[in-house]
């Protein structure tokens, strides 16, 4: 069931209500006494054989109905042990909403626990409410809109009981990023006979422009001037012709720094010339996963009116199979002047983004991010769980690890030695866009890396395997995840704090 929320703090339980009751107790010596304070709190008695079972060690939750309000009461005993994590309220309330299928009750009341229990997991109270809230819209999520038949949303009041400040700063904070996760949720799940390059970039219009932010898109005339011969030879085999969109957004009380994310945007990616094995390839509509969570977090930070310039720079392009298509052995030139020799057209994602650095490189930023869906050899590393992070500066690295600690969108940081580079080497150009066999997701980035300016702090983002459904958590196993824009959010957010 979707629910249409309505998220507020509350002081205090209203009896009077119809309504289901959400409560965490700490697992320790003082269990029982907090069961007993929930008792009075909230005027009810626990069961006794209930009662057992949540103080054994074996059960971690208990539920029961009253006659009275709260007529449902959820009780769950939280252990602080190792196993607890950062991503523990994200992931419980998000399965929480997908399983709370229930015409009965109007109101929720979720009791918030003191934070002070919590301090070495989340270092503030913010990141602690926001995990919670973040759980319960992400569980809400669901993509549904070509559906004959959808179910109809219920009404469904959501009252925090804990510090009214933190709560209220907590839920508009959150409201503004989720906006941009579903953003990217959305135009990821879309089929790419409804987001292919043009109604890709039309929409990046329609949702993103206004006052603060411009959104620029070439056409292939433009594109051509412009010299982007990379971008030009992966759309070229497609009667859907490629785009080049670039997103400007300025603030009017703005921090000094000025970041320029580059999104990955392959609306659709056949493997051209190189083509892929049937099986799977319908999951390509998402291989602008990248592009879409730039696009969600530029959103998330414009409605949060963050004071930071943000230049967005997505390619948009489909990889597809045609008399006029890029073929393996053909040379093109890119934007920066330099030659690459293409080995295989299904290594698309890095030409394009070629273009794409080299343009965002011109812009001046003090960080370039680049986003995308870039290597099965990446997922191979680190599975599903986890986004490769590339760069030679260490600062940047533990930054964005830090971010992804704090999001739960993971990052972990693999090499860029130089050595590496020799793989790419060309005979007959510049570069050629194939490594080889070995370390893919190494020689993509070091392919990558050949197109930014050097005086730039630079860092690539594979994100190949979290991108997609996975079985990570309760809100990433059915859609794609929008993975991306909570972490970039976080990464900026912080470092203009």
């Amino acid at each position: 069931m979707i629910y249409k929320f309505n998220i507020k703090h509350s002081q205090i339980f209203n009896k009077k209500e119809n309504s289901a009751l959400v409560l965490f107790a700490i697992s320790n010596e003082n269990l029982n006494d907090e069961l007993n304070s929930f008792e009075n709190e909230f005027e009810m008695k626990i069961p006794a054989t209930l009662r057992s079972k949540i103080l054994s060690e074996k059960n971690n939750s208990i539920s029961f109905y009253q006659e009275k309000s709260p007529e449902f009461i959820v009780i769950n005993k939280i252990k602080l042990n190792e196993s607890f994590s950062a991503d523990h309220f994200r992931n419980y309330f998000a399965s929480f909403i997908q399983n709370f299928e229930n015409d009965i009750y109007e109101n929720l009341y979720i009791k918030i626990p003191g934070f002070e229990s919590f301090n070495e997991f989340f270092g503030d109270e913010e990141k602690y409410l926001n995990s919670l809230i973040e759980g319960i819209h992400l569980g809400n999520y669901k993509f549904d809109k070509y559906l004959s038949e959808r179910s109809e949303e219920k009404k469904l009041k959501i009252k925090l009981i804990g510090n009214k400040k933190s709560i209220e700063n907590s839920i508009k904070n959150t409201e503004n990023l989720i906006s941009g996760v579903y953003f990217a949720k959305d135009l990821a799940n879309a089929p790419s006979n409804e987001i292919y390059p043009d109604s890709f970039a039309k929409e990046l219009k329609k949702k993103l422009e206004s006052k603060n932010t411009k959104v620029t898109v070439w056409k292939e005339p433009e594109i051509k001037k412009q010299k982007m011969g990379a971008v030009l030879a992966v759309g070229s085999g497609s009667e859907n012709k490629p785009r080049f969109i670039i997103i400007n957004y300025k603030p009017e009380s703005k921090d000094k720094l000025k970041i320029a994310l580059v999104g990955k945007g392959v609306t659709f990616d056949s493997g051209g010339i190189s083509i892929k094995p049937s099986a799977g390839m319908g999951d390509m509509k998402a291989d602008m996963s990248g592009a879409a969570a730039v696009a969600g977090t530029i959103l998330a930070i414009q409605n949060s009116k963050l004071p930071i310039e943000i230049i967005g720079v997505i390619p948009a392009v489909e990889n597809m199979p045609s008399g006029s298509a890029l073929k393996p052995g053909d040379i093109i030139r890119t934007l920066s002047g330099k030659s690459i020799e293409v080995d295989n057209t299904d290594a698309e994602g890095r030409l394009i983004l070629a273009d794409a650095l080299e343009y965002a490189s011109k812009q001046n930023p003090d960080y370039i991010i680049d986003l995308a869906t870039l290597t099965g050899a990446c997922v191979v590393a680190l599975g599903e769980y986890a986004a490769g992070v590339f760069t030679k500066n260490d600062e940047l690295a533990n930054k964005l690890y830090e971010a992804g600690k704090n999001s739960y969108e993971k990052v972990w940081r693999l090499p860029l030695w130089d050595e590496y580079h020799k793989l790419m080497k060309s005979e007959i150009a510049d570069i050629k866009n194939l490594g080889g066999r070995w370390a893919g997701a190494i020689t993509a980035a070091k392919f990558l890396e050949f197109f930014v300016d050097k005086n730039i702090s630079w860092a690539h983002i594979d994100i190949a395997g979290p991108s997609g459904a996975n079985n990570f958590a309760s809100y990433t196993q059915k859609y794609a995840t929008g993975f991306g824009v909570r972490l970039m959010y976080g990464f900026i957010e912080n470092l203009i704090k």
